[in-house]
């Protein structure tokens, strides 16, 4: 009886330990700007029982501020809140560094979380809570191995990607990154080894990329020529007149889709001024050019899939969806410079749009061909919601023509620019050889 309960008792510890190892194959996921995470595995970590005083004395130092930090950095995955710094950073940069800064932070952390997860599984080094019963764990569980850290991991990247394209930002991230890892340990899930080690993975990382990636913004200034003629945007200082002859990641080039030229707006600006407005469409105008839905929608699927609590991935999610915004961006920006669309209130001067028209051309519309492809692209990657996605895309290009600062022509052509770069995204996703968390997304009508 006893060596029966002693077999059981050994089965079980056996099934729990397999349960415990959470995507112990990511470290031959496919890579983007890296090789492979083989190729950067981590020499052996440090003995981790010198290690084990340097964590209680965290624990046992833990004031209401360094508690407000372990809760702030345990939010989401591992890149979550570089994510939503970067995101804002682009939206407010005038250069043409922020888009490639927003795709880098995402390409680098998952290419930096593959590293990691080649050498976590490597050496399998335990997390601090098992190594001693005085360590309390502060955060839910993660089901991996200690080395290296993989918040550090992405702070590393982070860091170096963010320093490197807004210098300004330099001392302040790497504060918070500082902040970050202090937290870890504290948090009892992570050795002050594990935390160097995945700081430091994450700069080589994403210095590599970032030497990867050189070039693929414009080395030259505009010449300031502008198209002249009836039919043409006409403005004192358009934003971003060379995004467009950006290097793109998935696409051939950014003309790769390029739509046919626009039509004569006369049929389009009629259509425009008898529309009705009514307080829905007045909100959904309004709603759209104020809000950031796509990533925070993004972020949302992520948690109630609990994605958060699997790095691979939910970095694979934010690098597919850095990398959409990037080509979307600069597919549609290339559209526009080719063809200097003219807006409503330039082709009748009359016309009072309901928000305030951006300072570049209308043909095609930026906020129609990012939304057709964020529809798509998170159809696939979340496919029971495919229907309020594709939803959420009509209303995005809708919200355009209702505030007047795009025709309609502009936003068709847009959303199918925005899905046929989705469509190509999708393929090299099909590619990577991850097999899709959702069982729906295999394959077929989606």
């Amino acid at each position: 009886m006893n060596k029966l309960l002693i077999l059981i008792i050994a089965i079980l510890s056996i099934g729990t330990s397999l349960q415990a190892q959470l995507e112990p194959g990511a470290g031959n996921w496919k890579t983007w700007f890296i090789s492979s995470g083989k190729d950067h595995r981590l020499p052996p970590p440090p003995a981790y029982k010198n290690e084990i005083g340097q964590v209680l004395l965290a624990q046992q130092e833990l004031d209401s501020a360094g508690w407000q930090q372990l809760l702030y950095w345990n939010a989401g995955a591992p890149g979550y809140r570089w994510a939503d710094m970067v995101n804002k950073l682009w939206m407010s940069d005038t250069g043409y560094n922020g888009a490639l800064a927003n795709m880098l932070v995402g390409v680098g952390i998952y290419d930096a979380t593959i590293a990691a997860w080649d050498t976590k599984y490597a050496y399998n080094r335990p997390r601090p809570f098992t190594t001693d019963k005085r360590i309390k764990v502060y955060v839910p569980r993660p089901e991996s191995p200690s080395y290296p850290c993989e918040y550090s991991v992405a702070a590393g990247v982070a860091v170096t990607v963010i320093g490197n394209y807004f210098p300004a930002m330099r001392d302040s991230v790497n504060k918070m990154a500082q902040q970050l890892m202090a937290a870890r340990i504290a948090a009892g899930v992570a050795f002050p080894g594990d935390t160097r080690a995945g700081f430091e993975l994450g700069k080589t990382i994403a210095l590599k990329e970032i030497e990867r990636t050189k070039g693929f913004t414009p080395a030259t200034a505009w010449d300031g020529k502008m198209p002249q003629g009836p039919g043409v945007w006409k403005g004192k200082r358009p934003m971003f007149p060379l995004a467009g002859t950006n290097k793109t990641v998935v696409l051939e080039s950014s003309s790769q889709f390029r739509p046919a030229p626009p039509p004569d707006f006369a049929k389009d600006m009629e259509e425009m001024k008898n529309y009705k407005q009514t307080f829905g469409t007045r909100a959904n105008a309004f709603y759209w050019a104020s809000n950031n839905f796509w990533f925070d929608a993004l972020n949302q699927k992520i948690f109630e899939h609990n994605l958060h609590l699997n790095p691979p991935r939910a970095a694979r999610l934010y690098a597919f969806t850095a990398i959409g915004s990037y080509d979307g961006f600069v597919a549609c920006w290339d559209a526009k410079y080719a063809y200097w669309g003219q807006r409503p209130d330039q082709y009748d001067t009359t016309w009072r749009p309901l928000i305030p028209t951006p300072p570049f051309p209308g043909y095609p519309s930026g906020h129609a061909a990012l939304s057709g492809l964020m529809g798509e692209l998170y159809s696939y990657f979340f496919p029971a919601d495919k229907v309020y996605f594709r939803k959420k895309a009509t209303d995005a290009a809708e919200s355009r023509f209702q505030a007047g600062i795009h025709f309609r022509s502009d936003n068709d052509v847009a959303l199918e620019l925005g899905r046929k770069v989705a469509a190509a995204i999708i393929q090299r996703a099909k590619r990577d050889g991850v097999a899709e968390a959702s069982p729906l997304a295999k394959g077929g009508d989606r």
